[in-house]
């Protein structure tokens, strides 16, 4: 009997360790500011090569949406599973762990199922939130100005530097070459052991501060300005200005900005964003140096869009299509990937569903989420999915703004945060284009598109005098 108890048991051993050899590491590149055009979304500006030879290894969403155009509320919504109007968080002002001490978090839930978990460069907004469900925190860099007239501007003032650098220096002069040295470093360290890590690269975000090498690679001339005027009849709180761009020394304070400035900042962005695509080529490189590419499953996000000079604005903090659409690649492990290497999905899909996806993919019991897991659109990129995507912008503690898209249509409803009574609305097409300047709410001749637009927003927003949950203090 004890001979067989103790089969049974070794048995039972060997499955377990099995069952942990099965489970991918899972590397997520975090990205900041990133708006739905790189190469392999057809942009004809942006010079992306690693970031399209990773959608050719995966699928390629074409309609993801995050939860919310701002730093903090979008990233935690992604790192629990829960919308921000769950959670009650609006603003960046306020970290999860400030409020939420028992949700369970994605490192949290899989640091207690043996897996090192490890932060580099900026994952949460707040850097030492949810600080005990990190194996690694390391350390984020600040931002960096190396040339001496931005020095001299900084010099004894109160300013953030520059909206904009271009050092002649290598990758690790600026803070995503350290960001990328540091995820190649802890990619050594933990190659042995089953690993969830993060990547948090922090351009496009401002200042546009990327080594001249990578300003090189755009000519600033064939740049074009965006259209600056605002949709026509939108409702008055749909837009912020500027965004933190004008608290940058050197940016002029005329509304909009001149065309000189305005290329030189569309310059700016996408020498940034040509800069980040290298530092996600290095770490690529790495898992495939260490022979970890075969048992990693990668994704590729961004925690919302935005606006470079588009309807005059410098900044997400919107509704619109243009900072809620967002990149999203998944490339799967092993035989994985080949199975659906470079497919295309226009499944509508929300940052909120990377948690059940992960949970479900690694057979953790997912706690409760808002999201779900997206485990049958990887299996079959042209599933029947969802009707609906939606997200929320907060105008102060009073006016919420809620937001729906069907993947052509865009409806929001500006709402009393408390009563739900509908302060104004906006319709939007979006079959070919991430802009849109005629707000059709109202329109007759579009009648049927609103309400079942309507339908959609309320199905997920219902009117039943419920309050948004408050648990920070949203800014205007």
């Amino acid at each position: 009997m004890k001979n067989y108890l103790a089969l049974i048991a070794l048995v039972f051993c060997i499955s377990n360790v099995f069952s942990q050899s099965e489970k991918p590491n899972i590397l997520v590149f975090y990205i900041d500011d990133l708006r739905a055009e790189l190469g392999c979304y057809g942009s004809e500006t942006a010079i992306t090569p690693n970031i399209d030879k990773l959608a050719s290894e995966g699928i390629m969403f074409n309609k993801a949406y995050t939860q919310q155009a701002i730093c903090a509320p979008s990233r935690m919504s992604t790192l629990t599973g829960l919308r921000p109007e769950t959670l009650g968080i609006y603003s960046i002002f306020t970290p999860l762990r400030k409020v939420h001490k028992d949700v369970v978090t994605l490192p949290q839930l899989f640091k207690q199922n043996g897996y090192k978990t490890i932060s580099t460069g900026k994952v949460y907004h707040h850097f030492v939130d949810d600080k005990e469900s990190w194996t690694e925190l390391v350390k984020r860099p600040s931002n960096i100005y190396l040339k001496p007239e931005s020095l001299e501007a900084m010099a004894g003032k109160r300013t953030k530097g520059p909206a904009y650098e271009d050092a002649d220096v290598a990758d690790d002069g600026y803070k995503d070459g350290i960001v990328a040295n540091d995820a190649i470093r802890m990619l050594n360290q933990y190659k042995d052991d089953k690993f969830l890590m993060f990547v948090g690269l922090m351009k496009p975000h401002l200042p546009f501060n990327a080594p001249k090498k990578y300003w090189d690679l755009h000519d600033k001339s064939k740049f074009e300005i965006p259209l600056k005027e605002k949709p026509q009849d939108m409702y008055r709180l749909a837009l912020s200005k500027w965004g933190e761009l004008k608290n940058y020394h050197g940016i002029p304070k005329e509304d909009p900005l001149n065309d000189d400035i305005t290329r030189t900042l569309i310059h700016g962005y996408h020498a940034c964003v040509s800069y980040m695509d290298a530092q996600v080529g290095k770490v690529l490189q790495t898992l495939e140096d260490l022979d970890l590419r075969k048992n990693t499953m990668i994704i590729f996000m961004s925690d919302h869009g935005y606006k470079i000079g588009e309807y005059g604005a410098w900044c997400k903090h919107s509704n619109m299509e243009i900072d809620t659409r967002v990149p999203l690649i998944i490339s799967r492990e092993g035989n994985y990937k080949k199975r659906n290497a470079g497919e295309l999905s226009n499944a509508l899909v929300e940052n909120v569903d990377i948690f059940s996806t992960l949970t479900e993919i690694c057979g953790f019991e997912t706690p409760k989420s808002d999201g779900k897991s997206l485990v049958p659109v990887l299996d079959n990129p042209d599933a029947k999915w969802d009707e609906v995507a939606t997200s929320v912008f907060a105008r102060g503690k009073n006016i919420m703004g809620c937001t729906a898209t069907d993947g052509n249509w865009r409806y929001t409803e500006w709402r009393d945060s408390n009563s739900h009574e509908i302060l104004g609305a906006e319709l939007y097409e979006h079959k070919n284009n991430l802009l849109s300047f005629i707000n059709l709410s109202g329109n007759e001749a579009y009648k049927d598109v609103e309400e079942r637009m309507k339908a959609l927003l309320e199905s997920q927003f219902p009117r039943n005098g419920v309050p948004f949950p408050q648990n920070d203090n949203p800014r205007k």
